[in-house]
């Protein structure tokens, strides 16, 4: 069961050390350059988005795959991290 969106409230430590596969396309920089910036979200818009991906509600192949092996938990540790992540422009 997912976990709802206004209920994020992860581990930014486990976080971080999961983000090393989302930092492979997703800039910490925060620039656009065909692939959106995931930093700095809102905890829960991050939750939503992903829960939307792992539900198959936004089609991405790639990110459904990858948001598909990830837990609640997991998500949650996502979206505390990248919350608290600014942009170094």
């Amino acid at each position: 069961m997912p976990i709802e969106a206004g209920l994020a409230a992860g581990d930014r430590a486990l976080g971080e050390y999961l983000s090393a596969e989302c930092v492979t396309c997703h800039q910490l920089s925060g620039r656009y350059q065909g692939i959106p910036p995931i930093v700095g979200w809102p905890e829960a818009s991050f939750v939503e988005i992903m829960n939307e991906y792992r539900e198959k509600r936004r089609s991405n192949p790639a990110m459904q795959t990858i948001v598909g092996k990830l837990s609640s938990d997991e998500i949650a540790a996502l979206a505390a991290y990248f919350g608290g992540v600014r942009p170094k422009n």
